[in-house]
């Protein structure tokens, strides 16, 4: 088992258990129970790599930004996934560490702050759709408009900017994070998806205002870590058909076939569910052998086959 590696992402909401409560000593609560469910796993034998959303954290810098553009520089986007890699990863890299020491176990835990190569001449950067921040009002949004933001109506709720959220072609600290893996160490990376990241003629690379879809970039680095076991860790124990209907169904096995076929009649929510099972998709058509779907508390027992919902090639 020593040697079998699980790539596990968890949604930067799974870190505000209340939304009503989103400040920091909440945040460490909801961090706490996380890392005691990942624990279990590690001591169970497993190799775990980290990844991990920033929705909600990215949204707090925003705002912070706005109420304090009068007395210091906004931040770009590029630096604020830097920022929210750092803050999540330090919190989890110690709730884990603690977490393990007291059960007796030592083990090192590392951030890695993760870029994400994305392709300069992608098409999501003609037609940005990724909404970032809070709601705000018709004027609010056009003076983020003449600023150069691109502002959206949302179903009636309000304006919001939105970004462009290219697809990631490659993981530029795969290698760091494959030596850190093979020599025992618990690694958090890829943090929203990775900071998007484009490279010039010359072959440098450049941040750009942008966000990466944060179960695609950890289904990237699952299969550059050639991971034997993929699990996102969402709201819900098992993924479901018709969800919220009454004919619902949970669902215990997908098949590859079945989960393509699901996805294409729209049993999966876009922007909740679809995400989760397109980057499963990726994961399992490049060679990836299973994955799972599952809550934190869920995590040990969907190992041993008892809840969430298993998605294997065939």
């Amino acid at each position: 088992m020593a040697s079998k590696t699980a790539v596990i992402a968890i949604g930067g909401n799974s870190l505000i258990l209340d939304k009503n409560k989103p400040q920091v000593e909440y945040q460490w609560e909801a961090t706490y129970e996380t890392a005691r469910h990942i624990a279990d796993m590690i001591i169970e034998g497993w190799r775990v790599v980290i990844t991990h959303g920033n929705g909600p954290q990215v949204g707090f810098i925003l705002r912070r930004n706005e109420l304090a553009a009068h007395e210091v520089h906004t931040t770009p986007m590029d630096i604020i996934g830097a920022d929210t890699q750092g803050s999540i990863g330090y919190m989890l890299q110690q709730a884990l560490g603690n977490c393990l020491r007291a059960r007796g176990v030592k083990r090192d835990v590392a951030t890695v702050i993760t870029q994400t190569l994305v392709d300069r001449n992608d098409p999501a950067f003609q037609n940005p759709n990724k909404p970032i921040g809070g709601f705000m009002t018709k004027e609010e949004g056009e003076r983020f408009m003449a600023e150069g933001w691109t502002v959206v109506e949302d179903a009636g709720r309000g304006y919001r900017r939105v970004v462009p959220s290219p697809n990631p072609i490659e993981i530029l600290e795969l290698d760091a994070i494959n030596a850190l893996v093979r020599n025992d160490v618990i690694v958090i990376c890829t943090g929203g998806g990775g900071i998007p990241v484009v490279r010039d003629e010359s072959g440098d690379v450049h941040g750009v205002n942008a966000v990466i879809d944060k179960d695609r970039g950890s289904s990237l680095l699952a299969n550059g870590l050639k991971a034997d076991l993929f699990i996102i860790s969402t709201a819900v124990e098992k993924v479901a058909l018709n969800y919220n209907k009454p004919d619902q169904r949970w669902l215990d096995v997908m098949t590859l076939a079945e989960a393509k076929r699901y996805l294409a009649e729209g049993h999966f929510a876009p922007g909740s569910m679809a995400p989760k099972i397109e980057a499963i998709i990726s994961f399992l058509e490049n060679g990836g052998p299973k994955a799972i779907i599952t809550d934190p508390a869920g995590i040990t027992r969907a190992l041993r086959g008892e809840t969430g919902t298993a998605i294997v090639p065939a």
